[in-house]
This record gives C-alpha cells, structure tokens and sequence, in this order.
C-alpha cells in the first residue's frame, strides 16, 4: 500500500471548512472530516484510477461524498502527496504552488 505525505496547509484548511460546517449543524464538521479521511483512504488504496486534474505535472482529484471538496494529490515513489483538500467552486488554481513543496526535500514522515 501507498504511504500518504500530506502538504502542512491542508491541516488549516480542513480545519477551517470543519468550523464551518459546524456553525451550520451540529456534527456536520465532524461528518466532513470524516469524508476526507475517507476519501484519502480510498486514494491510498487505488491512486491511480482518479482522474487527471493536471496530467503533465501528475495531479489527480478524487471527489470527498457529499460535500463539495476534492483531494489534490499526485503520486511520487509509492508516496502519495496530498496537496490541497480543495472546495471545488472557489478559486481552483490556489494549490499550485504547493507543489514546489516536496521539489525542495521539505517531505514529512509519511503516514503509513
């Protein structure tokens, strides 16, 4: 199984969808989490069958159910790389330079 790298901006993003959500319905923030956590695992699980979002640099998208989120990521020895857990109706080009982030060795213990 692929280990997962996650970019450190995507803590503070999910966190702040998380919040959101709670303001609107109690629970509903723990609910999103729990779809992005499951939408990581399934990508752990099958990386490679996700769509291209950016086929010449290699990033892919996978859709989290029931909210309107996709997790950016793209694969680099056996290692996926979680660039942004994006919402997908607001400013979709943010993430790109992220990717510049593992370029410079400024890798994470990958999780798993």
């Amino acid at each position: 199984m692929y280990s997962v790298d996650v970019h450190p901006d995507v803590y503070a993003e999910m966190e702040h969808s998380r919040m959101w959500y709670e303001e609107r319905a109690e629970a509903l923030g723990t609910a999103f989490l729990v779809e992005v956590d499951s939408a990581i695992e399934k990508v752990r699980e099958s990386p490679m069958i996700w769509p291209f979002g950016d086929e010449d640099r290699g990033i892919r998208r996978y859709l989290v159910h029931r909210f309107p989120y996709g997790v950016v990521y793209r694969v680099s020895n056996h290692i996926i790389q979680i660039i942004a857990v994006m919402h997908l109706r607001r400013h979709p080009d943010y993430w790109r330079g992220r990717v510049q982030y593992w370029k410079g060795g400024h890798s994470e213990q990958p999780i798993g």
